[in-house]
């Protein structure tokens, strides 16, 4: 059952970082710059009164042969259990999809002013929405260890 479609971006990334690294996400500014031959300033209206957007977006620099779907160890840790393609969050994906939910700063016209976003300088971005607290989690939330293991200093500030 395979069905294609063609997804064109929103907006890219402007600034920031610019080479895709694990971990210190945290106080990494950048601006989403929003496409203005497709959209007008009207399609932020209210964006501002949210302190937080997701943001879907294509791990455009990774390597398309670095594909691989058996189950592999978080960051080739031995200390962590293998898992398949669906239980990580990396670029290692059929569609080279990611989401990331950030802050937003600012909206000035259509550059969303951001920080914490996974996203390197020039990443196409596939979708921007508000992040609805009632649309988090619902119930109590079950995971393993390793992910709070391996993400310690994912959202760290090397400058503090």
């Amino acid at each position: 059952m395979t069905e294609e479609f063609k997804v064109v971006p929103v907006a890219h990334v402007v600034g920031g970082r610019v080479d895709p690294t694990d971990d210190y996400w945290g106080g990494t500014r950048s601006i989403i710059r929003i496409d203005p031959e497709q959209f007008t300033e009207g399609a932020v209206v209210g964006l501002e009164d949210f302190s937080h957007i997701e943001v879907v977006f294509r791990f455009h620099l990774t390597d398309p042969t670095d594909l691989h779907p058996e189950p592999r160890r978080p960051r080739g840790n031995p200390d962590w259990p293998a898992g398949g393609t669906f239980a990580h969050r990396n670029m290692r994906r059929m569609n080279w999809l990611g989401i990331s939910r950030c802050r937003l700063l600012k909206v000035d016209g259509l550059d969303l002013h951001v920080e914490a976003l996974d996203a390197v300088d020039g990443t196409p971005i596939l979708d921007i929405k508000p992040w609805f607290s009632v649309m988090g989690p619902q119930g109590g939330v079950r995971e393993p260890a390793w992910p709070s293991e391996m993400l310690a200093d994912y959202y760290t500030d090397p400058r503090a």
